[in-house]
């Protein structure tokens, strides 16, 4: 229950004040992250001679592996903890280590080893968002709500993203190559500490937020199923968490994830490459699309978030709506096998980089609807003190996934230095088929909607 004889005032809609913490926390979150992919062409692969480090190809997929393999060992971890010690201790403690060893990378000089030490640790911080994000909005919201509020929080990786597409090449421009990569790293991480003031000051799970009106208390929980999905604390009662492996709606998330987080990692970190590569863009001109292409993914994230409870309200079941909406979502990323098409220059010269942008956009905008969906069917299967265990799991899958994502581009570009068109011909193909086939794959593992209520 909420709490009682409380002086502070309270609100109609306070959960969504909760979700814009998500929303903010999710930003910081991928706008540290987003820091090492535009520095790649221009610092860290640059020559030594012209004040770069020198670094391969294939050290900064090095990088960029090691940083998702322990961003996904730790995710492991970070959800089983914050089942354990509630989301408002564990999302904090994960910011201030995320944030700590972001501004860390900034002494550590040229050497790949220290960077992929330093980052591997930055991941490990990292690791907790999206587990303690998702339980809050188990918490925080009822499940015809869930795919909306998931997506306006998971915007936030589009957000960041777009902050680090202007803030990190402005660094480089405005204080040169030497300095400008530390400063990306400083300030970005610091902004981390902003965001805490307003956790401890805003939230409380919701049985002990002084803020909540008992209508929208009860409005929260008017569609919890079960006895184990009733309201709960900000801690959770002890489940084994070897026993969530023995159901099938588990495996369902793990396959999801793990076919398609990988692909979001991809646009991240190597889409400046891309369009270096590709169009041999300078530190200016990158900023525009990169922003761009994250900008309109707000959209597909958002608007593919209100598609189920559209679906709801005409009638459909929950599971069915969320399903249904995965697959319409899992047909646009096709669009992206047309980017080396039309990013052809000789046939559609100062155009090609446009219209190659646009195809990316799409499948951009797809991946965050679907993601926005994916994270939801969680708490549409699990108890909600199951829900940061549950997707912790899910998100080491995707992790394991974008291991194997992130070290493809690396490794044939090295191989195959005068064919990088080949290259990402091979990535856009594999962007566009995975969601389909993830979608398949979950359909078969749980076809129809099916609680479960023995935890």
């Amino acid at each position: 229950m909420i709490p009682e004889n409380q002086n502070a005032p309270t609100f109609r809609n306070y959960r969504w004040v909760i979700c814009g913490l998500l929303f903010f926390s999710t930003t910081v979150n991928y706008m540290d992250r987003q820091v090492i992919g535009y520095l790649k062409d221009y610092v860290f692969c640059a020559p030594a001679a012209q004040g770069g480090f020198g670094w391969s190809t294939t050290d900064f997929g090095h990088l960029t592996a090691f940083f998702t393999g322990v961003y996904a060992g730790f995710t492991l971890a970070a959800g089983w903890i914050i089942d354990k010690i509630g989301t408002k201790l564990g999302l904090a403690l994960s910011l201030i280590a995320w944030s700590v060893f972001g501004i860390a990378n900034a002494f550590v000089g040229s050497l790949i080893t220290a960077h992929i030490a330093i980052r591997s640790l930055f991941a490990a911080g990292e690791a907790g968002n999206f587990p303690a994000s998702i339980k809050t909005v188990a918490e925080w919201f009822p499940k015809r709500e869930r795919a909306l509020a998931t997506a306006i929080f998971n915007a936030g990786s589009n957000t960041g993203a777009m902050v680090a597409a202007i803030f990190v090449p402005w660094c480089l421009i405005q204080f040169g190559n030497q300095l400008g990569w530390k400063l990306a790293f400083i300030l970005t991480g610091a902004s981390g500490f902003l965001w805490l003031i307003f956790w401890f000051w805003l939230y409380d799970p919701p049985n002990k937020q002084a803020r909540l009106s008992k209508a929208e208390y009860d409005y929260i929980h008017v569609d919890d199923e079960s006895a184990v999905d009733q309201p709960i604390g900000d801690k959770a009662a002890k489940v084994s968490w070897w026993k969530l492996f023995r159901y099938r709606q588990l495996w369902a998330f793990f396959a999801g994830k793990f076919m398609t987080d990988g692909i979001w990692w991809f646009y991240l970190f190597w889409l400046p490459d891309y369009l270096f590569k590709q169009f041999h863009m300078t530190k200016q001109q990158i900023m525009l699309p990169t922003f761009i292409v994250f900008g309109v993914a707000i959209v597909g994230s958002i608007y593919g978030g209100s598609i189920p409870m559209t679906l709801i309200k005409r009638g459909m079941a929950v599971y069915q709506a969320r399903m249904t909406t995965m697959l319409i979502i899992a047909l646009f990323p096709l669009a992206v096998l047309l980017t080396q098409y039309f990013g052809n220059v000789d046939r559609f010269g100062s155009t090609a980089a446009v219209l190659a942008v646009a195809m990316i956009c799409i499948g951009a905008t797809a991946h965050q609807a679907w993601s926005a969906n994916l994270f939801t069917t969680v708490s549409d299967m699990f108890p909600k003190k199951t829900v940061g265990s549950v997707t912790g799991i899910g998100t080491t899958a995707g992790g394991i996934g974008g291991v194997l994502v992130q070290l493809l581009p690396g490794l044939f570009t090295d191989r195959f230095r005068a064919t990088s068109q080949t290259v990402y011909l091979i990535m856009f193909c594999l962007c566009g088929f995975s969601y389909l086939i993830a979608w398949a794959i979950m359909k078969a593992l749980v076809p129809r909607h099916q609680p479960i209520t023995d935890l």
